[in-house]
């Protein structure tokens, strides 16, 4: 079918003039791999307090159960690797946080692209996603050959690491499917042994109870005293096992000016952070991803992670 494959050339071009840095499609079906998988997680309690991770258990599987006739998976990639980083003597900060939040970045785009779609192509309905939703992104990208669940449970690409968002469209046209790629982690466990916490229980497996990023974003009592420091000075989310993967070193800054951190964020010192008041909270987070935890989460997280 030509229409199928000219469909397909049309989203992944106007993907790119979007600014996406890949665009992967699969069929909408039963993810058939994973359901064991999300199961036995769920079932050893590595969602920690993440109990919606336990509801909609059949829409994570099964992107038709989510979107009604639903025929096609789109998924895309947006980098947002940064060009330069916070201050060495400060508290970290993940770098997906930096600039403005992510779901309204991404939201636009993915707007715009079904409305491209449903202009070039016709009546085609779906829905836009950014990990609000029941949709597993990591394992839909894998299946697209976007890339590769390296050991640390992130998705990681040959020729660009894996600093980047992952979205969806989920679609009821039909189109050309890309086949997965094969795993490049080989024997390498730099995120296994550099983790700060020891998530990651066994390659490919994080207990999500123990990763930083859950400790300081959704966890919402006190952090637990046996992470005392253990917290390798992560204030909001945590970049180690990227920051560790050899696949990384061929990640390149984004281009997206949406994504450039408040200037103030950058020269920001520990004693600058323990200091910090809400007023500023609110000018150097304005449209940022940190608002999440708000000033209460973040002077907790500091808190902790003071002598």
């Amino acid at each position: 079918m030509p229409n199928k494959q000219h469909h397909t050339q049309l989203i992944k071009t106007e993907a790119k003039r979007l600014g996406f840095l890949s665009c992967g499609i699969s069929k909408a079906e039963f993810l058939e791999t994973e359901a064991p998988r999300l199961e036995n997680w769920l079932n050893a309690n590595m969602n920690g307090e993440m109990r919606y991770m336990e509801n909609h258990f059949d829409k994570r599987l099964d992107p038709t159960k989510l979107v009604e006739g639903s025929k096609s998976v789109v998924s895309l990639l947006l980098n947002y690797f940064p060009s330069e980083t916070q201050n060495s003597e400060s508290y970290k900060l993940s770098k997906y946080a930096y600039g403005t939040d992510y779901h309204f970045v991404i939201k636009d785009k993915l707007k715009s692209l079904l409305q491209f779609i449903q202009h070039e192509i016709g009546e085609v309905e779906g829905r836009a996603f950014v990990d609000s939703a029941p949709v597993l992104d990591k394992a839909w990208a894998a299946k697209s050959g976007l890339g590769w669940i390296g050991k640390h449970s992130n998705l990681l690409t040959q020729q660009v690491g894996s600093f980047y968002f992952i979205a969806e469209l989920i679609i009821d046209l039909e189109l050309d499917y890309d086949t997965p790629t094969t795993d490049h982690c080989g024997t390498c466990t730099a995120c296994i042994d550099a983790c700060p916490t020891q998530a990651i229980v066994e390659p490919y497996v994080v207990d999500g109870s123990k990763c930083i990023s859950y400790l300081t974003i959704e966890l919402k009592d006190n952090i637990p005293l046996e992470f005392k420091n253990k917290m390798d000075d992560w204030m909001f989310g945590c970049d180690v096992c990227q920051d560790v993967c050899p696949w990384n070193r061929f990640s390149k800054p984004h281009n997206q000016p949406l994504f450039n951190p408040h200037p103030d964020l950058l020269k920001m010192s520990k004693k600058d952070w323990e200091e910090i008041t809400e007023d500023t909270f609110r000018k150097v987070f304005k449209k940022s991803a940190v608002k999440r935890t708000k000033f209460t989460g973040l002077t907790r997280n500091i808190d902790f992670l003071k002598d």
